[in-house]
This record gives structure tokens, C-alpha cells and sequence, in this order.
């Protein structure tokens, strides 16, 4: 049974889920501010954490800032009232794996949730698989039914930081500093230059990306 803490200081939304993930066949758990959400989420297994951001004693951007500095790789979703684009992209780059705005609607959250359990554990494999394609982590080299596609450095790096991260949608900030390297002073439309490059490779239909996801005014994610 896959454990989830619920990190919400609104009593009845608290229960609303709890209520809700329980019946979908999780182990459901609660904590009503930041400074204990921290504490529980480093003393104990979870396969899940469901933050909310305004949370009393320390909001939820500090803690999921606190739990990724910690190393605490559990997935992370956010629940945000807060609906300016700046504010869900510095929780992604806090460490965050999705965020939900409220009023979220109840299907779309379970939905995310699912998708979160599902991605992989952090260990990489040899060989990452999505469609017709292979990406061989050994021989630093992508292959598409069966033949070699050639790649740059700069493009196995890039396609490498998607593969390893499932479902998750990493900021243009978070991939030039992975890929090129913190400091390094490049513009962010390097990053959408190198996707589109990357798209021509391993999509089957480059105008209509099935791996390479484009969010709007946040980044992107690798879907397999």
C-alpha cells in the first residue's frame, strides 16, 4: 500500500482527501503546518507527499525547499491557491514534481498522483526505452529501431536529464543548469533551440511532440 502525507492546515479539505486517497487504496496520513510536515517527512517512508503552499510556521516552497536540500527525494505535489505562473515555476525549481491549482478538480488529482507513483526509482538503467527508440546510458548513444541516431554531447546530456525524470516537468532554469552547468551564461531559448533539435531525433512527428511535452511559461516534460 503506497503511503501519502497530506500537508494541509484546512481541517475539512484535510479530511476531504484523506477521505478520498483512502478509498482510491492509499495509506493516508496528515500534518497541519510546514514545521511538522518537515519533521514527519524525514523521519518516515512515504511514496508521496501532497503539500499545500500556505501552510502556517513555514509555507510549502520552504519546505519542499528544506526536503530537497535534505536530499528527501520523495515525488512532491504541490496544492497551490496561487495561480501566477513565477510562483509555479519557483516551486518546480524548489524541487517540486507537479503542483494541482486549487479549486482542483478531484479526477485531475488523482490522475497526477498516479502519474507521480509510477515514475521511476532513481537508479538508472543501462538502457531507458520509450517508443521505438533507446537510449543506452553505457554507450552514451541513442538508438532508433535498432539503428544509431547520431547525437551531440550536448544532446545526450539534455535527452538524459528528461529520461531520468519521468512525469516531471523541469523548468528551462533547472535544465541549463544540469545540462550546461550552473553559471553558465547562455539565454533560456538555448534550451527550447536544443528540444527542437532533440524532437527531430526521437519523435515520430516533430509538429506534434509525444515525448518532449512543452508547458507553457514553465518548461517541460518527458512523457514515455
Amino acid at each position: 500500500m503506497k503511503r501519502i502525507l497530506v500537508v494541509e492546515d484546512e481541517a475539512s479539505i484535510a479530511l476531504a482527501l484523506e477521505d478520498d486517497l483512502r478509498r482510491e487504496g492509499y495509506h493516508v496520513e496528515l500534518a497541519g503546518d510546514g514545521e511538522t510536515a518537515g519533521r514527519r517527512a524525514r523521519s518516515e517512508p512515504w511514496d508521496l507527499i501532497l503539500l499545500d503552499v500556505m501552510l502556517p510556521r513555514k509555507d510549502g516552497f520552504e519546505v519542499c525547499r528544506d526536503l530537497r536540500q535534505a536530499g528527501i527525494e520523495t515525488p512532491i505535489l504541490l496544492l497551490t491557491a496561487r495561480t501566477h505562473e513565477a510562483e509555479k515555476v519557483m516551486g518546480l525549481e524548489l524541487g517540486a514534481d507537479d503542483y494541482v491549482t486549487k479549486p482542483y478538480n478531484a479526477r485531475e488529482l488523482r490522475a497526477r498522483i498516479k502519474a507521480l507513483l509510477r515514475r521511476r526509482p532513481a537508479e538508472t538503467p543501462e538502457v531507458c526505452r520509450f517508443g521505438d527508440a533507446e537510449l543506452d546510458f553505457v554507450r552514451c548513444e541513442l538508438r532508433r529501431g535498432g539503428k544509431t541516431v547520431e547525437l551531440t554531447a550536448l544532446e545526450f546530456k539534455l535527452l538524459a536529464a528528461f529520461v531520468r525524470r519521468p512525469g516531471r516537468v523541469l523548468t528551462r532554469q533547472q535544465l541549463l543548469d544540469e545540462v550546461w552547468g550552473s553559471g553558465t551564461f547562455v539565454t533560456e531559448r538555448v534550451v527550447d533551440n536544443q528540444v527542437t533539435n532533440l524532437r527531430k531525433k526521437i519523435e515520430p512527428d516533430p509538429a506534434h511532440p509525444r515525448y518532449l511535452i512543452n508547458l507553457r511559461g514553465l518548461g517541460y516534460r518527458f512523457d514515455d
